[in-house]
């Protein structure tokens, strides 16, 4: 059994662009190595916006390095970016773009939700390349609700949503470059045991609820219990229903070195994104 290492919240918030405010609940920079492969996590909502004509987001801005994936729970995203892809995501859809090499996109309310108003609920997750893969091609993939499979776990401990990897027995649809599970939780009171592979960092983040790690840690709305990376599996006691989200993978042994929207390997590799990105050759997006 995998042994909790740490308790991790933010009670502080800040605005992305004017439509996401969020609180970073981790950060490569403080806990890179036992969070890898995973870098960040922003938890944007929930937040109530009245209706409006306004285009609320955040404009064009580059990455290079790493891959965001963003989980919309409520509300609408629209997205863009300078492969010629994008599209709305909605309640349960997921967004998975890889930057690589070196990527433009803009992402806004959809004119639906802006229209109407609503809640706002949703994760940004950004997800580490490892240096032989971190200039590969940029790319996107949508994946819709419909395309994740939903099981049962034992016990009737609730529900599980595989995005990406493989949890009992069904994979999903999200490609990685690294193996990693991203697992979508809805988790019904009592003791659980959710399984991971032995050598994995793991941690669980509780978007909404309550839960208890062996010790008697207990994870509330927007924290998270994150687990060593020796043994196999996590044991927890879930004291309300309550939503998470599980991460684990497989750690990817390499120096982080980031600045602003590029995560690299090294000083000499950011410098080397900032030119190319103001040199124009991270291409544009079309409107």
């Amino acid at each position: 059994m995998k042994q909790l290492i740490g308790l991790q919240g933010n009670d502080r918030g800040h605005w992305v662009g004017d439509g996401f405010p969020v609180r970073t609940l981790f950060f490569y920079q403080d806990l890179g190595k036992q969070m890898s492969p995973f870098l960040m996590l922003d938890y944007a909502g929930p937040a109530d916006f009245p209706p409006t004509t306004e285009h609320k987001g955040v404009g064009s801005h580059p990455h290079r390095g790493f891959e965001t994936v963003t989980i919309v729970y409520e509300g609408e995203v629209a997205h863009k970016d300078s492969t010629g892809q994008g599209g709305v995501i909605g309640p349960g859809d997921v967004q998975w773009m890889t930057a690589g090499s070196g990527i433009l996109h803009e992402e806004f309310h959809s004119e639906g939700f802006a229209k109407e108003g609503g809640i706002l609920n949703m994760v940004q997750l950004w997800v580490n390349l490892p240096a032989k893969l971190k200039m590969t091609e940029p790319g996107y993939q949508a994946i819709l609700d419909k395309q994740i499979p939903v099981i049962d776990l034992k016990n009737s401990a609730g529900q599980a949503r595989i995005i990406a990897g493989e949890f009992g027995g069904h994979k999903g649809p999200a490609n990685t470059f690294t193996p990693m599970n991203v697992i979508d939780l809805k988790l019904n009171k009592g003791p659980t045991n959710i399984p991971v592979p032995e050598g994995w960092n793991v941690s669980l983040v509780v978007l909404k609820g309550a839960v208890e790690a062996g010790d008697g840690v207990v994870a509330k709305d927007a924290q998270m219990l994150m687990f060593s990376n020796q043994g196999q599996d996590i044991q927890v006691n879930v004291l309300e229903d309550s939503i998470a989200l599980l991460l684990s993978g497989e750690p990817i042994h390499e120096p982080i070195v980031g600045y602003g929207p590029f995560v690299m390997n090294s000083k000499e590799e950011i410098a080397q994104a900032m030119q190319d990105f103001n040199s124009g050759a991270f291409g544009r997006i079309s409107h």
